[in-house]
């Protein structure tokens, strides 16, 4: 893949979902349209809740993190105060729920994060968090579908079990793709398109990356 495809600063890899605002690679779209209909025979509406997201998304998502203007979770989903952390610990508590911008398989165009929106209680909000999918949770019987089923379509869940990651059981990849697109990233590329943006933190980031590649991102 090219490299600014790689690091979500150009979208020419992709196409649209059936779904308005959703986009993957082809061949990635065309997998999850074939689970959604074997998700549908077994009475279950996979939708997306998000897709591709480009560099610039990610990197509001983080400076706002970094910043104390959004939501910051501990590993428990707990609220933390960002701006009571010194900046490494903020690092890498950002980290356990949000990719560095450069570094989210989000900008690949072969992962999404999937929900059922008619499982969704009246009136609930979507919160992307593990207790929605856990047992008890109303997301899931699709999470026990998708686990019998998703891998013959060539989906797995990149964040099962990650040493310093929180588990996303919403979040699928695209194995066929995926895996080159994770072997192609490295430091020195992110590291580079890092240090040309105004990404908060960054004299940390740049001095941290070989450890957060170790800890975050590789498999």
């Amino acid at each position: 893949m090219r490299v600014d495809c790689l690091l979500g600063l150009n979208e020419g890899h992709l196409v649209q979902l059936a779904e308005p605002g959703h986009r993957l690679q082809a061949e990635a779209r065309d997998a999850f349209v074939a689970l959604q209909a074997a998700a549908a025979g077994a009475g279950f509406m996979l939708a997306p809740a998000s897709s591709f997201r480009g560099f610039d998304r990610q990197l509001a998502i983080w400076n706002g993190k970094f910043e104390g203007s959004r939501p910051l979770l501990d590993a428990h989903s707990q609220p933390l105060d960002a701006l009571a952390l010194s900046e490494p610990e903020r690092i890498h508590a950002i980290l356990r729920w949000s990719a560095l911008p450069g570094t989210s398989r989000h900008h690949w165009g072969t992962d999404l994060d999937i929900y059922d929106p008619r499982l969704l209680p009246t009136g609930g909000k979507l919160q992307l968090e593990p207790w929605e999918y856990e047992q008890g949770g109303y997301f899931y019987p699709l999470s026990q579908w998708l686990a019998a089923n998703m891998e013959r379509f060539g989906f797995y869940l990149p964040y099962a079990v990650a040493a310093g990651v929180g588990a996303e059981p919403w979040h699928l990849s695209y194995r066929p793709l995926s895996q080159e697109c994770e072997r192609q990233l490295t430091p020195a590329l992110v590291a580079d398109a890092i240090a040309a943006r105004p990404v908060a933190g960054k004299t940390h980031i740049l001095n941290m990356m070989d450890d957060i590649f170790a800890r975050y991102i590789h498999r």
